[in-house]
Order: structure tokens, then C-alpha cells, then sequence
């Protein structure tokens, strides 16, 4: 027999079937199709930050504003470690699960309204494990290269990262990206000399004998734990110099 129509959602009824009566409640339904909504109607995620850059000061002219645009490993950053962020004029612009389209879309409120003096762009596991769909290598390259393009554009100096260590991914077990991961870096690295860009290998000092991430430096294989981004602060403090000091 049918089940009544609800009154709190009335969309249940385009999700109801045995299978799924079986398995999920109304209320997990309502939450699915919230998130499902949410990503639906802002796909880029482009109201994350919309408060906090409108209350973002201009730079004053001594201040060397750096802004780190990533995904769940930048947005994480600042949590795991939030010392590395204190006291220091960097922005975390990380968003968890986010692909290089989407941040290519909010590139121009997340980083050029800014005015940093540099960005740390470090992008492209996601696309590999399919977050927003399948995704080939040249998608990403041209993702970053248009990233990188309209920093240029707008007088601000890129430090482009390697892509982390991944053997797999947990919420997409069997993808095998290890390969992928090492033939875009290569493409990233070859992108930077070409453009005159800083380019940043974490990848070398995260790196295992399986190609994936050490033990040491992560509990899931592809997000960085304090030890790991340790690692990493000190080799960004180090190109973030270059970078300042450049003229």
C-alpha cells in the first residue's frame, strides 16, 4: 500500500520505493534532498566565504597577503593546524570536495578580490576521484591553467602545488589514481617552468613505495595529519619567500 504523502516534505513521494523505504527514513530523505538542493543551487559553493570576504579589509601596503585556494586539504589545514595561520596574513579558501571548476568559478571572489600579492593553488585529487563527475587530465590542466591565467591577469603571483600522494580513496574505493597523480604533476611542474610560475612538490615528501602517502602523515591515505602538514608548512613557508622576495 502506498504511504501517505507528507506534509513536511512533499517531494518524499518521487523518492519512495521499497528499496528505499527499506533502507532510509523520511527524515533521511529530506536531508538528502536538502544537500542535494544546497549543492544544486549553489554548485561552486560560492556563499562559503561570501561573509567573510565582504568583511576582509583591503591590504594595506606593507601586508603580503597570501591566499591558499584548495579543497578538503586546504580547508582542513587551518583546523588541524591553526597555528601555521596565526598572526600571518594568509587566507585559507579551502573547500572540502571541491574540483577545479568549482574553484575556477569563485576564483575571481575567493582570490582576485582579495588582492593578495600570491596564491597557493593546490587542486585536481577530486577531479581524479570524480567528485563532480568524470574528468580527464587535460579538464584539470585547463582548469588550472585558467586559474593560473586570471591570477596573472590580475598582477598576482602563483605558487602552483603538486598534487598530494594518493593510492585510493576511500569514498571511491579502486580508482587507482597513484599513476594519474604522478603524470599530472609532471604536467604541473612542465606548466610552471613554461610560465614562470613557483612551482611547490609536496608529492616528493609525502611520497611511500606504494605511491601513496606515508603512514606517518595521514589516517585515511589522502588528507594530511598535523605530522604531514608540518611537512608541508615548511616547504610552502620556503617557496612563499621565493615568492616575496622575487622581484
Amino acid at each position: 500500500r502506498r504511504p501517505p504523502r507528507s506534509t513536511l516534505f512533499p517531494y518524499t513521494t518521487l523518492f519512495r520505493s521499497k528499496k528505499l523505504a527499506a533502507t532510509k527514513s523520511e527524515q533521511q530523505i529530506l536531508q538528502s534532498y536538502k544537500r542535494w538542493s544546497g549543492i544544486r543551487d549553489d554548485w561552486p559553493n560560492l556563499h562559503r566565504y561570501r561573509e567573510a570576504n565582504a568583511l576582509l579589509p583591503s591590504p594595506s601596503k606593507k601586508e603580503k597577503r597570501i591566499v591558499f585556494m584548495g579543497n578538503s586539504i586546504t580547508d582542513g589545514w587551518i583546523r588541524v593546524s591553526p597555528g601555521f595561520f596565526n598572526g600571518k596574513p594568509y587566507i585559507d579558501r579551502g573547500i572540502s570536495g571541491q574540483t577545479t571548476p568549482q574553484m575556477l568559478i569563485r576564483f575571481r571572489p575567493d582570490v582576485i578580490q582579495l588582492k593578495p600579492r600570491a596564491v597557493v593553488i593546490l587542486a585536481g585529487t577530486n577531479d581524479l576521484a570524480g567528485n563532480t563527475g568524470p574528468s580527464t587530465l587535460e579538464m584539470i590542466e585547463d582548469n588550472l591553467a585558467s586559474m593560473v591565467e586570471l591570477a596573472k591577469a590580475n598582477n598576482i603571483k602563483v605558487i602552483l602545488c603538486s598534487v598530494l600522494p594518493v593510492y585510493d580513496y576511500p569514498w571511491r574505493p579502486g580508482l587507482k589514481p597513484a599513476e594519474k597523480i604522478i603524470t599530472l604533476n609532471k604536467w604541473i611542474k612542465k606548466y610552471a617552468a613554461k610560465n614562470g610560475l613557483f612551482y611547490l612538490d609536496y608529492f616528493s615528501s609525502l611520497v611511500d613505495e606504494r605511491k601513496g602517502m606515508k603512514l606517518e602523515y595521514s589516517r585515511d591515505g589522502v588528507h594530511p595529519n598535523k605530522a604531514g602538514y608540518q611537512v608541508m608548512e615548511a616547504l610552502v613557508e620556503k617557496e612563499i619567500n621565493k615568492v616575496l622576495n622575487k622581484k
